[in-house]
């Protein structure tokens, strides 16, 4: 399971924030972190599905 999630740097995003990609199905997921606070949520598009990366959508 190790080699399920990529994590994907994009320019201009706060400190402490990353977008994560499940390899599997391709959705990808919003991790912010600071010290021993931090979280993960699911992103959606404008009509609420969840947001794919093409090169594993599927």
């Amino acid at each position: 399971m190790s080699n399920r999630f990529e994590f994907v740097e994009k320019e201009g995003f706060m400190e402490g924030t990353r977008i994560i990609v499940d390899k599997e199905t391709g959705v990808q997921y919003l991790m912010a972190h600071w010290t021993n606070i931090g979280g993960i949520t699911l992103l959606v598009d404008k009509d609420g599905k969840p947001l794919l990366d093409p090169r594993y959508a599927k």
